[in-house]
């Protein structure tokens, strides 16, 4: 079977725009590798999420919140890594594979689990990407509880999203 597929857009432009934040990591540069630690433990991988800070935040920034999306996953609606919202507004980064300060919480994913995912596409696919978003929020809380989707989240930021930073780290094997 092929899994040939044309490269989908960055999903980001695909939504309204908003200004620019600073989002930085020890552990993910955009266009390289992500390491084996970051890599879902299907795959050989430690599925420890990377370091993350950010700057830049907007006046009236409430809370954050944290995505890894996969556009390049062979489904319609990409693969969803990671979804976490209700970070405080005074928390600007995140160690690596630390817990979430309160009262931050992390959806499910697309793998069903409420965590991190490390990347796993097709053995021998195309390069996927990997879009890490911080997301600056004009509430303290989002108001999705622990069982909503990504698809949900991502709705309810496009309504409350102030301004936006990413990384775009790589993987393929």
């Amino acid at each position: 079977m092929s899994l040939e597929r044309p490269t989908p857009p960055d999903p980001y432009t695909l939504l309204p725009a908003v200004p620019p934040m600073t989002l930085t990591s020890d552990d993910v540069t955009d266009g390289e590798q992500l390491a084996a630690d970051f890599v879902a433990a299907a795959a050989g991988g430690a599925n420890l999420s990377p370091q993350l800070s950010w700057s830049g935040a907007p006046d009236g920034t409430r809370s954050y919140a944290l995505t890894c999306f996969d556009p390049d996953a062979p489904t319609p609606s990409g693969f969803w890594h990671w979804v976490v919202v209700d970070i405080p507004a005074t928390t600007t980064s995140i160690a690596r594979g630390a817990g979430l300060p309160y009262p931050a919480f992390a959806v499910r994913n697309d793998a069903g689990t409420a965590e991190y995912f490390g990347s796993a596409p097709p053995q021998g696919d195309v390069p996927h990407r990997y879009f890490f978003v911080v997301h600056a929020v004009d509430v303290e809380t989002l108001g999705v509880g622990a069982d909503a989707s990504p698809a949900v989240v991502s709705f309810n930021l496009a309504f409350h999203t102030l301004a936006r930073g990413m990384v775009v780290p790589v993987y393929s094997h």
